[in-house]
């Protein structure tokens, strides 16, 4: 499986600063399981997983840490 999967610096406005957190844009609702490998994986203090919800420009987000 692939999936895109950035890496944000937030709470700051400086690269390479604040807390590194892991965003990944979802097509659909992931097993929790696998949600947490993956979050675990990247070995970042957050990950936030989302999904495009299909009416206007609404997402529903969750995430783990």
């Amino acid at each position: 499986m692939k999936l895109p999967i950035y890496q944000i610096d937030a709470f700051t406005d400086k690269v390479f600063r604040g807390n590194y957190a892991a965003v990944v844009p979802l097509e659909r609702w992931l097993p929790d399981s696998l949600m947490q490998a993956i979050a675990a994986e990247n070995n970042l203090s957050e990950t936030a997983f989302f999904v495009k919800m299909p009416t206007a420009h609404l997402i529903s987000a969750g995430f783990l840490h």
